[in-house]
């Protein structure tokens, strides 16, 4: 079962937005969302916007997000 973040437990707006810019370089990223879900690939992001996409190409797949759904960035090697 998948368990919601609490508002006290997310790191700022400032801090995701940094570690996306920094994941635009990387080979891939891992996304945590607020609702639990958890996506691996390459991101874009457009800072001024707050939006981007995460597209994973082994599994044919690609999503739009937004800052204010993620939890945390992780990157991969």
């Amino acid at each position: 079962m998948v368990r919601p973040v609490p508002e006290s437990e997310l790191p700022k707006v400032s801090e995701l937005s940094a570690r996306l810019k920094e994941g635009m370089t990387k080979y891939s990223v891992r996304l945590h969302f607020r609702d639990g879900r958890k996506e691996n690939g390459a991101i874009t992001f457009v800072e001024r916007l707050g939006r981007g996409r995460i597209i994973d190409i082994d599994r044919e797949f690609s999503m739009d997000f937004s800052i204010a759904d993620l939890t945390g960035v992780d990157y991969l090697s």
